[in-house]
């Protein structure tokens, strides 16, 4: 099981690495918008998905799939550790 802060650290790491091609942590904020900002597109959403799947050992239903979860490191950390049982 992981916690809070090396999930929030694998997300970002995805982020940076797979969208904004980068490893420049100062990039990407908790808090950016991944939908607002251009850094992820629909595509990138499924994308982000099998990410959190195959990463974390959770199952993604399609009604979770919806901005409160996926819009930015700090939502998807908050959905993944709630999907795992973690307090974040």
């Amino acid at each position: 099981m992981s916690t809070a802060t090396s999930i929030e650290t694998q997300v970002r790491h995805y982020i940076l690495e797979n969208f904004l091609y980068t490893k420049d942590e100062g990039k990407l904020h908790n808090a950016t918008s991944f939908l607002e900002d251009g850094i992820v597109d629909s595509t990138g959403i499924l994308e982000l998905l099998l990410f959190v799947e195959e990463t974390f050992g959770v199952e993604v239903t399609d009604e979770e799939v919806i901005p409160d979860n996926f819009d930015s490191v700090e939502r998807l950390t908050r959905y993944i550790c709630t999907k795992q049982g973690i307090v974040c």
